[in-house]
């Protein structure tokens, strides 16, 4: 059994428990121990000097009692622990350095309606060291993409300007633990302006869209290769789009058992860190699984 748990953040909300079935399948398919997450939040401001002192046990919680009744009854279960904390909106983010995944549902008990990723979901997205699975509520629907082939598909974004290694390889093992294809969405920019100093206006270069195209989709190729390498069972390919790349994935989440997309690396002048709009975009709307995963510690 894996040393890391897979941890399910709960709070008694629809939308958790949608996550925990998540959770649980992903701690039995990695051999791994289940953490049942119940943290009780303060807000960022108060003291902790000004709360009350304690907190309940794991047996008192009403979210976590609440979880233990939903996974009753089940026959194959992985190792179940129940863990209740409080703190800040951080203390979530911060069990990352603890797990090998973090599941939460895409919104808590506390958000608002209309808002279809909550404030938590997003800072543990934006923070955590390991990758962070926000599970949408059951029947979201997207604009329709292009046909697709039956069966499970795992779905990953490639820039191929930037390519993210620890994201390609989430996904190859991901792709290989369900028995699922791996689809690797290329965005390319169309159509192509150019701005001239001579006429002082936009241009369209004289570029042919398919040798635009048939270049993103080698060089999205090449990158694929040492992880077709490594997981010679996943069948994988290589899927160039026009245009927006988040608008891209998201048509593709429709049918996908997973959507996994990379997180910004640290830079130079912008040493916090963050969160690139195709991610979020994706978290926001995709209508299925995110996966958020970190660079990988040297990069990062």
């Amino acid at each position: 059994m894996s040393t890391l748990p897979v941890i399910a953040a709960v709070d008694g909300s629809d939308d958790s428990l949608v996550a925990l079935d998540w959770a649980f399948e992903a701690a039995l398919t990695r051999d791994a121990q289940l953490s049942v997450v119940h943290v009780q939040q303060y807000p960022a401001w108060a003291r902790p000097d000004s709360l009350p002192v304690g907190r309940p046990e794991p047996e008192d919680d009403t979210v976590l009692n609440l979880a233990r009744r939903y996974l009753a009854g089940r026959e194959e279960k992985p190792t179940i622990a129940y863990h209740a904390l409080e703190g800040a909106v951080g203390t979530l983010s911060a069990l990352g350095s603890t797990a090998q995944l973090l599941v939460l549902g895409s919104r808590g008990r506390g958000g608002f309606a209309s808002l279809l990723l909550g404030s938590t979901g997003l800072a543990a997205a934006r923070d955590a060291e390991c990758p962070v699975v926000v599970v949408p509520k059951p029947g979201r629907r997207v604009h329709e993409g292009p046909p697709v082939e039956p069966g499970p598909c795992v779905v990953v974004g490639l820039q191929v300007d930037s390519p993210d290694e620890a994201t390609l390889s989430f996904a190859f093992a991901e792709a290989a633990r369900r028995g699922a294809r791996l689809q690797a969405v290329a965005a390319y920019t169309w159509p192509l302006h150019l701005w001239t100093t001579a006429t002082a206006q936009i241009v369209q270069p004289a570029e042919d869209q398919d040798a635009v195209e048939a270049e993103t989709r080698s060089l999205a190729e090449g990158f694929l290769a040492p992880h077709r390498a490594r997981h010679p069972e996943v069948r994988a390919e290589a899927t160039a789009a026009p245009g927006d790349a988040a608008g891209a994935l998201v048509a593709a989440s429709q049918d996908a058992a997973l959507v996994v997309v990379g997180r910004h690396r640290r830079r130079l002048l912008a040493p916090a860190r963050m969160m690139g709009s195709v991610t979020q975009a994706v978290l926001l709307h995709a209508a299925s699984p995110v996966a958020v995963v970190p660079p990988a510690p040297a990069e990062d």
